[in-house]
This record gives C-alpha cells, structure tokens and sequence, in this order.
C-alpha cells in the first residue's frame, strides 16, 4: 500500500558506502538529499550514481535531492577558534577584521552593515547568542552581548525578524544548479528565497543546464512567510526549515507557520492537478528541525 507519508534521508560519510545504502532503502527511504553545503561537485555526482546503482540493485525508485548551500551569512574565524561571551560585554562585528578574537570577529556577509542599524537584534548560532546593536560605523557593527556563552568559528547569523538582503541563490548555487542538472536530480531544493522571483531563476538556471528537477522552496525567512502564497505558486514543493525560521520568528511562531504552510501547499496543488489524495505529482517532506 503506498504511503503518504515519504522519508528523505541525507547522505553524509556514514552513508556514503553501497551495503549501508541498500539497507536504508530496503528500510523505507524515497529520497536521498545531496547536501551541496560540503564536498566538491565530483562528490556530488559519485555518491547520485552510487545511489541509483543501489536503487536498482533493490528494485525501489529512489529520487536525489539537491540541496543548495544559498547565502553564507556567518561570522568569520578565531584566532583560537573560539571565544567566551558575558552578558553585558561589547562586542564587534567587522567585515574587514581577518581573524577574530575576543573583542571582535569577522564577517563572511559584508554586507552586513549595511542591512542593520541601532536596535537591531542579532542571533548568532541559531540564537545561543543573542546581541543588540547600538550603532553601526562603516564597516563595524558595534554590539552589546544580551545572551553570551561559547562562540566559535563560522556560526551563522540571523538578524530578528529578517530583513537581511543577501541574494537566495550564489555564484556557487548557480554553478551547483549545473552540476545537479548534468546528475540529473529529481528535486533542488532553494535556501532562503525571498520572493517567487527566487525560483523562477532557479528553474530557468536548471532548464538553461539541460535539466527537469522540480524546485523545492526551503521556508526560512521572514520575507518567505510574507510572500509564501506567491513563493507556494512559484514552487513545486516546500520545506518547513524549522530551525532557521524558528531563530528569526521565534519558536512559539512555527507550530501555527507549520499548519499554514501546509494547507496552502495543499491548496496549490490540489488547483494545479485535482484529483484522489495521493494522485498528486509531489510527495511533501515531513519538517525535520535542522
């Protein structure tokens, strides 16, 4: 009987060997997600053969989604990888500063600067450490610790309540989107799109390359829940990514963003191909917290 309900499984080093494959196949899984976060395009297009050699060799269909890195918005390195924040402490943000250290960090989003301003609250490591700007000089953005604790290399950063403007897809994205489009990929999944314009450009990059992936829009912005109607049409599926929309709406938000998420996913579908439940071309990913 088939299931409503499909797995997505990300293939990762564990995963990455043809015995462990076959065995997570053989216990259910519909889709195997290529995190384009990590690895060169080589490792990409290896582990999507080696995914559809164990496919064949159990006999299931198993589709490959390609999941696109989108805009590194992170602070920078530590000069001894990582540093200790107290409540109450100032503390820099610098696009021009090369290796952080316990007065101030760099940045790998330079624009950053320019997309915030006095009152501005900013959540770095999906919100463990909280910081308040009190102004912002050329480069610098001057900040006080709200809620400290350990920092360390690379962790992303999230402005409350969004309005960061860093493009969803990269010159790495695009270059990706050829790569999946040579694998021939069933799904590309986009992170932080803002706007139905987002998607349209990655459908046009994916036919421009030769390939027919549908697209999947990752929710995990504030822009994305203002504009999801046009986002939901614009798109072939969406993801609920808990984690990041949770650091820019709040935890308490996301149960009640899910459900709506949800229905006008439904809703879309059900004018674009009406039919018994089940019938539809798309299966929804079940929202994993990230």
């Amino acid at each position: 009987m088939p299931r409503d309900t499909k797995i997505v499984a990300t293939l990762g080093p564990a995963s990455s060997d043809a015995d462990v494959l076959e065995r997570m196949i053989h216990a259910g899984v519909d889709v195997v997600r290529l995190n384009f976060s990590h690895g060169k395009p080589q490792d990409h297009i290896d582990r999507a053969q080696l995914v559809r050699e164990a496919a064949a060799r159990v006999g299931r269909p198993v589709g490959i989604l390609a999941d696109l890195q989108g805009p590194k918005i992170r602070i920078g390195k530590f000069a001894d990888r990582k540093i200790w924040l107290e409540k109450g402490q100032p503390f820099i943000l610098d696009a021009k500063c090369e290796m952080g250290h316990a007065e101030r960090v760099g940045l790998d989003y330079k624009d950053l600067p320019r997309d915030v301003s006095a009152g501005s609250v900013l959540l770095l490591d999906d919100g463990r450490i909280v910081l308040d700007v009190q102004r912002v000089l050329g480069s610098e953005i001057f900040t006080v610790v709200r809620h400290g604790g350990e920092l360390s290399d690379n962790k992303g950063i999230n402005r409350q309540g969004g309005g960061l403007s860093a493009h969803a897809l990269t010159a790495k994205d695009m270059d990706d989107i050829r790569t999946a489009a040579s694998i021939d990929v069933d799904f590309v999944a986009v992170s932080f799109p803002k706007s139905a314009a987002d998607m349209y450009m990655a459908k046009q990059l994916m036919h421009a390359a030769g390939g027919h992936a549908l697209t999947i829009a990752k929710i995990e912005r504030v822009e994305a829940v203002a504009a999801l109607d046009e986002i939901v049409c614009a798109s072939d599926g969406i993801m609920v990514a808990r984690g990041d929309l949770a650091v820019e709406v709040g935890d308490a938000a996301v149960p009640a963003l899910q459900k709506r998420m949800i229905r006008f996913a439904v809703a879309a579908l059900q004018r674009v191909r009406p039919g018994p439940r089940g019938s539809n071309k798309l299966a929804h990913k079940r929202p994993t917290r990230k």
